[in-house]
């Protein structure tokens, strides 16, 4: 079997080959089942032969009535063609015609909300792959629900941005499906716990496209012009340049040739040492495939996955990711709002950003730092207009990178975008610091987002410290009083900075709430510098 580098090769061939287009042609995303946005104009596109006439038509019923819009277009000289439709109201039901030599009709359409989620593998986490008590599959089975649409955008890199992506029917990609309990158990876990949250709580369709890869970087999800624009960012682009020459460096044929042939010996050494009884060797890589584009180069993520979704038009994002750049947080605290502002201007628009804060774990590599990535995140929400964040604190797992609990990062999500970008009065968010009076010995901290009160789950609060002008911090007592935290040790006679959730994962857990049931978002209110893990 070829591997998806060796795939990538030849789609890049027949990219640069020259377009052959016969029958009118709509762009992946537009399929049966799929979600328009609601309250504006959606482009909807495609291809044709170059000069052929198209015409789109959308039949709408609604509450007040049915009605038709009939647009038309010609295909340009490269066969690309688009119109914009709309409005239409929440809950619409519509039918799409697109016409030229040939008619596709597509049916089920729904005009609704679209949000992307994207990121790395807790995102793509499926609800298959959620196993305690069979939590998954429990799930899925009461699942149905012809208002949540769900669409998974095939893992892909390239080189340049993509127009477009191809379609994989066998794994249910690349095309929208009516959430039931046979489509949803194969999507992200945490965006149907999202979706189906919000659903509920807004009742109008909801359409998620799932765009993600685990194991992979922020710098691959963000444009090369995005990376362009800082210039702590640049080296990411000179990185990319030498994937992307490497790569147009391998001949295919003789690259697949090569691989092939190691691979028939492998197969003959797997089935041998089977026989034996002994360990499998591992199976050989491609050739060339440490030069080769992959999903961890500058924008390559990007290219394949997010630039086929513009202009699609969508309501905002949901985001998942961190833990590949989590030895390289202070750079993350410029790379996150960069990607950000990256989006917002392809899609020329201001889109509400949302991120889950890095679940507790404790089994990350030496020198890395989950705290100071946390802290990243919240730097990005701080800064940004319409960037929220879920925070976790309470549902890590101290061995497992990908914890079980998704249920409440979808309900968070929910409930920062139910309050932020749809300016619902609802608490979404836990204890947020504010600012700190010293006192003696001792550190008093104020907080916003009380929610009704703060909260120690479970008895005496933990996770606060505190340090003296050398710097060094002391696991503190801390104790509620009224809005505010008062904290000290006996080891820091006056105190200078506190910190609390400073750890990769805390014994016993973190357990700052409000009375909402929030947790507290870890904060530090020294300026020191970040470890020595960020040094090149």
């Amino acid at each position: 079997m070829l591997t998806r580098r060796l795939l990538l090769l030849a789609g890049l061939a027949a990219v640069a080959a020259p377009a052959a287009h016969a029958d009118v042609k709509p762009h992946p995303l537009f399929t049966d089942n799929m979600v328009l946005q609601r309250g504006t104009t959606c482009p909807i596109w495609g291809t044709a032969d170059p000069g052929e006439n198209v015409t789109v038509t959308i039949d709408s019923q609604s509450k007040s009535g049915k009605s038709t819009i009939k647009l038309g277009t010609t295909a340009r000289d490269d066969g690309w063609w688009m119109v914009r439709v709309g409005t239409f109201q929440g809950g619409d039901k519509l039918t799409v015609t697109i016409s030229g030599k040939n008619k596709v009709e597509l049916k089920n359409v729904l005009a609704g909300d679209v949000w992307v989620c994207s990121g790395q593998s807790n995102m793509e986490w499926r609800l298959r792959q959620l196993p305690k008590d069979e939590q998954g599959k429990k799930v899925a089975d009461k699942a149905a629900n012809p208002n949540l649409r769900l669409f998974t955008v095939p893992n892909r890199t390239a080189a340049t941005p993509q127009k477009d992506f191809p379609v994989n029917a066998k794994a249910n990609e690349g095309k929208w499906l009516e959430c039931t309990p046979e489509t949803v158990i194969e999507f992200s876990a945490v965006g149907y716990f999202f979706g189906r949250d919000l659903q509920k709580a807004l009742d109008v369709p909801i359409g998620l496209i799932a765009s993600d890869w685990g194991g992979t970087p922020a710098e691959a999800w963000t444009s090369r012009e995005g990376l362009q624009a800082e210039s702590a960012l640049h080296h990411y682009n000179e990185k990319a340049d030498v994937a992307v020459a490497a790569m147009k460096s391998i001949d295919p044929e003789k690259a697949k040739a090569q691989y092939e042939a190691q691979i028939k010996k492998w197969k003959a050494a797997a089935a041998e040492a089977k026989k034996d009884g002994k360990k499998t060797p591992p199976q050989p890589k491609a050739p060339g495939k440490e030069a080769a584009l992959g999903p961890h180069t500058p924008s390559s993520l990007y290219n394949g996955m997010i630039a086929p979704l513009v202009p699609f038009t969508v309501t905002g994002a949901i985001w998942y990711q961190g833990e590949s750049n989590a030895g390289r947080a202070a750079e993350y605290r410029t790379l996150m709002p960069a990607l950000i502002r990256d989006w917002r201007s392809k899609w020329n628009a201001e889109l509400p950003f949302f991120q889950v804060q890095l679940a507790p774990f404790q089994g990350g590599s030496s020198g890395v730092d989950y705290a100071e990535l946390r802290d990243a995140q919240f730097h990005a929400a701080k800064t940004l207009p319409k960037v929220g964040l879920a925070v976790i604190t309470d549902a890590g797992d101290e061995k497992d990178i990908h914890p079980q609990e998704k249920e409440p990062v979808g309900a968070r999500l929910a409930l920062a975008v139910r309050a932020i970008a749809y300016g619902q009065k609802v608490e979404f968010s836990g204890p947020v610091y504010q600012s700190v009076r010293f006192d003696g010995n001792k550190a008093v901290v104020n907080f916003s987002h009380v929610g009704g009160g703060l909260v120690a789950k479970g008895g005496e609060l933990t996770g606060f410290a505190v340090s003296g002008q050398d710097g060094k911090f002391h696991p503190a007592k801390a104790t509620i009083q009224g809005d505010t935290v008062v904290a000290s040790s006996d080891k820091v006679q006056n105190p200078v900075a506190v910190r609390y959730g400073w750890v990769n994962f805390a014994k016993p857990e973190l357990n700052f709430f409000n009375k909402a049931g929030l947790p507290a978002i870890p904060f530090r209110t020294d300026d020191l510098p970040l470890t020595t893990a960020e040094k090149k």
